[in-house]
């Protein structure tokens, strides 16, 4: 079984957990499903930060965050430069497209406290 390190940036058209085919979404699903993966971009949307601060942001150990960096990288959501890492245009952008989600788990979070969900 490969492990996370030796896993292959998740991208459309190649073969991903679920996938045979590489559809886009699920490679987009794929790569968001990795460990922590949702917590760097959700860390990085307001600020740049430093490797050490999101490390402590995301709560995760330096081996994981820097698998995944490499691979946001590499998929073309996360930069880096001289002030840390980012989100690029794409990474920001596709946080936008998250939100409505983020108002449906909320949404979802109360309807099952109250026993409705």
């Amino acid at each position: 079984m490969a492990t996370p390190r030796s896993r292959a940036t998740a991208r459309p058209g190649r073969p991903v957990r679920g996938s045979s085919t590489g559809r886009p979404i699920m490679a987009l699903l794929d790569l968001l499903g990795r460990r922590a993966a949702l917590r760097v971009l959700w860390e990085l949307r307001t600020e740049r930060l430093t490797f050490r601060a999101l490390v402590d942001a995301a709560g995760t150990n330096p081996s994981v965050l820097n698998a995944r960096l490499a691979e946001l990288r590499d998929a073309g959501v996360v930069t880096h430069d001289g002030d840390g890492y980012g989100l690029t245009p794409d990474g920001a952008a596709l946080l936008q497209q998250l939100a409505p989600l983020h108002t449906w788990a909320e949404a979802w979070a109360r309807r099952t406290a109250k026993g409705t969900g």
